[in-house]
């Protein structure tokens, strides 16, 4: 029999190798020995490291090791750099984006290869997923050039971006984060990842060919030292990292009080859950897509599998029948499925976390056949027979490893999917249309993918929930993350507090005070736990009330009523509305009452401020049903719902000054967005809230979705940003308390707000728009294939 009729017979693959000559022959042109690309320029190599191909260990060049003074020269060479590059027309720097995704498209399969052979990552998926997508990302965000100034008016450029990548997708992590920081006006230092900086230093000979401004885009390639040398530097605006929650915590930490942006797209331990009415052999495809796709080294890989228990048996045999024909071999061979890891210590790594699963009960299947003897492979892998509490379950592995486990109900789907502290993405299969619809609104992950998995496009944002992380990449949201209200930079230091000294008094001498005000926790009022009461003085010295002194226990107890009361988030915005239009119109009825109690407080005339709270209630009311999301339309079969959903818990610490206003314009766009609050009034003059709870028992506010915790605020600040029941953190205060909030939020990443010691005006118009909307919300988009 010939070879021809013989591998039809057979249907075995035969080796389709890619070349590697022109990768080669650009690595020899470059003497195989990089420096840094600062200020449009080459620097001569310092010391350095070696980057291999993982495929084969074999040297592919020398990178230089970043030091510090490598980073400050190319954070000077961006800074000197932004004046003339922010101050282009959109349109013009839109060309400079045009021509580098021209330049990409023109050189894409070197891109490719060079990709291939530094990452390990099979030829298929760098020609035919990554650097397509890394053009469409220059494409797409020239155009958001273009019409920035139209789309997002009154918005600025941060600065100066420090930008650290990954090594998973080496050149698409650059794209996502360049495009738009350029777009936006931003110039930018880009570390890549010390094992894959190779196609990031071929980008930088890309910037040099289209011209782009010296100073515009920076590479300094280094270690984990170069990108700490980046997060510290003082005269860096904004972060954008990518990369693993554990070091996404650091650089949050070492921001904290910087006033730096901060943007984290972080790990994940994404559920893939089939329901029993799903396409089977189309939920595998999906799967082998989902987990095996770069080898598992993929932040959103559907690493959980969640099958329903009727289907789970021939499910389980649908993929490892499947298993058994995936190609494990070189990458750069176009008939492989999955390649090499991307370094030696990637491979222990996972084989060490395989070893503890095992040895807490999982049952690992591998198919049969070898792998290559050497280079850094692994075959695929799935795991049984495991509890939510087994280490592969709760880890993310990222390697080639999926971890199956089964349920009953749609419920047990959702709160299996949902036990986990990350939510980056989320893939579910039905062919029930209400089903899938009703289950992705209630997975907490940041991107739900229905009937497919692993689909990205420029204008549709990407990013996470909880521990994956903030900010997204792409689409309108993305944009957005590399711009600021152009009034914030213009922020003044809040005036110092006229400290009145208090009279001298017994505490136990009440005079003509009957009764001390109550915290509201739960629909209820509430006795601090602590058993004191703090006084509180008018603007005179006198004794005027008495609150309770909050301690971390009535926080727990605020914040367990407030989760307990989160369907508030997924009643109806009317109705939310309507609450918050009776809560106007109540606080209006006794206007006189709340402007005398400003009046004994602050000493001030206090009818200007509670017209503003009851305007402001009512500006947010408006709000409830109108901000909303948006139907994206990628370049394919779906359409991708951006579905605007609240944070969940925020606390909010409220400013010393304006009593009232100061409460209402923080909690009022946070309820409207559908989140339960937890409030520390003025610690100075708490009596407004104290008051205003009467005004929610009689507006229909459902319990626990308001709860007010009287006492010191920046002690219980620091109990509202440490507890991983609290989703968000709004703190209006001096610049030492704010760092503090930001730094102790550290370990649920919840995302904060805090004033820095700046002076916001809550009375100011623009505070009854988006500008709190949008720190009250999040965005989920849902694809939705369409199509017979």
């Amino acid at each position: 029999m010939n070879k021809i009729a013989q591998i039809f017979e057979t249907l075995e693959y035969g080796p389709a190798p890619e070349t590697p000559d022109q990768a080669n022959a650009w690595l020899d042109s470059q003497n195989r020995k990089f420096g840094h690309f600062i200020n449009g320029a080459w620097t001569e190599p310092g010391k350095t490291f070696a980057s291999t191909n993982p495929a084969n260990g074999e040297k592919l060049a020398e990178i230089t090791d970043g030091t510090s003074a490598d980073v400050d020269t190319a954070v000077k060479a961006a800074r000197a750099a932004f004046p003339l590059w922010s101050g282009l027309s959109g349109y013009e720097r839109g060309k400079f984006l045009y021509s580098i995704a021209r330049m990409i498209q023109k050189h894409s399969r070197l891109f490719a290869v060079l990709e291939t052979m530094d990452n390990g990552k099979p030829i298929r998926e760098s020609r035919d997923a990554d650097i397509p997508l890394v053009a469409r990302h220059f494409y797409h965000h020239a155009g958001w050039a273009t019409h920035l100034e139209r789309e997002f008016p009154d918005h600025v450029p941060y600065g100066v971006c420090g930008q650290i990548i990954p090594w998973n997708f080496p050149l698409l992590m650059l794209a996502w984060k360049i495009a738009p920081a350029l777009a936006a006006g931003n110039t930018v230092v880009l570390k890549p990842a010390e094992f894959t900086s190779l196609t990031a230093l071929l980008f930088a000979e890309i910037c040099e060919r289209v011209g782009l401004p010296k100073g515009v885009v920076n590479i300094v390639t280094g270690e984990g030292d170069t990108g700490a040398a980046l997060v510290n530097h003082s005269d860096v605006d904004k972060i954008a990292f990518t990369g693993s929650t554990e070091v996404g915590k650091i650089i949050r930490a070492a921001t904290a009080g910087s006033g730096k942006g901060l943007s984290l797209e972080l790990g994940g331990k994404s559920p893939y859950i089939v329901f029993e009415d799903a396409d089977l052999d189309s939920a595998v495809e999906g799967l082998v897509e989902a987990i095996w796709f770069n080898q598992g080294q993929v932040c959103c890989a559907g690493s959980r599998l969640l099958v329903q228990e009727s289907i789970e048996e021939r499910f389980i045999a649908k993929v490892k029948k499947r298993m058994a024909n995936l190609r494990v071999g070189d990458p750069l061979d176009k008939s492989v499925d999955i390649g090499a890891l991307v370094a030696p210590v990637q491979v222990e790594r996972i084989r060490d976390l395989m070893k503890r699963g095992v040895a807490e009960g999982a049952v690992v299947y591998e198919p049969d056949g070898a792998v290559p003897a050497n280079g850094c492979f692994l075959k695929p892998a799935l795991v049984t027979n495991v509890s939510p509490a087994n280490t592969l379950v709760a880890e993310e592995i990222f390697g080639p490893v999926l971890v199956a486990m089964s349920f009953r109900t749609p419920e047990e789907a959702v709160a299996l999917a949902n036990n986990t502290r990350y939510g980056l993405a989320a893939t579910l299969w039905s062919e029930n249309i209400n089903l899938a619809l009703d289950i992705a609104p209630k997975l907490k992950a940041g991107v739900i993918w229905i009937n497919g998995t692993n689909q990205f496009d420029a204008a549709v944002g990407f990013g996470g929930y909880k521990e994956s992380g903030y900010g997204r990449e792409g689409g309108r949201e993305g944009m957005g993350a590399y711009l600021k209200p152009k009034w914030e930079k213009e922020l003044k230091p809040a005036p110092l507090a006229k400290s009145v000294p208090a009279k001298a008094a017994n505490p136990l001498d009440a005079g003509h005070l009957d009764q001390t005000a109550k915290m509201y926790i739960g629909g209820k009022q509430a006795r601090p736990d602590s058993g004191y009461n703090r006084p509180v003085h008018g603007a005179k010295g006198d004794l005027i009330g008495e609150v309770g002194d909050g301690n971390r226990k009535d926080i727990r107890n605020a914040v367990e009523a407030a989760r307990a009361a989160l369907g508030w988030g997924t009643s109806a915005a009317h109705s939310r509305a309507q609450v918050l239009y009776f809560l106007a119109e109540n606080l209006d009825y006794r206007r006189d009452e709340f402007a005398a109690r400003i009046k004994a407080q602050t000493g001030e005339d206090g009818q200007k401020e509670v017209a503003q709270s009851v305007e402001r209630l009512f500006a947010f009311a408006g709000w409830a049903d109108k901000y909303d999301g948006a139907v994206h339309n990628p370049p394919m079969r779906a359409v991708a719902a951006a579905m605007v959903e609240p944070l969940g818990v925020i606390g909010v610490v409220a400013p010393p000054s304006r009593p009232l206003l100061g409460s209402v314009a923080l909690i009022a766009p946070a309820l409207a967005m559908g989140n339960t609050v937890v409030l520390v009034p003025s610690d100075r003059s708490p009596l407004s809230m104290t008051d205003f709870y009467q005004v929610l028992e009689t507006s229909d506010m459902p319990s626990g979705v308001v709860n007010i915790v009287t006492g010191e605020s920046v002690s219980l600040a620091k109990t509202l940003a440490e507890h991983d029941g609290v989703d968000g953190l709004w703190f209006a205060g001096p610049a030492d308390g704010s760092a503090m909030v930001e730094k102790a939020s550290v370990g649920n990443l919840k995302q904060t707000w805090t004033s820095r010691g700046l002076y916001y005006d809550l009375a100011d118009p623009r505070f009854a728009g988006d500008y709190f909307l949008g720190k009250a919300t999040q965005v989920k988009n849902v694809w939705i294939p369409y199509g017979a």
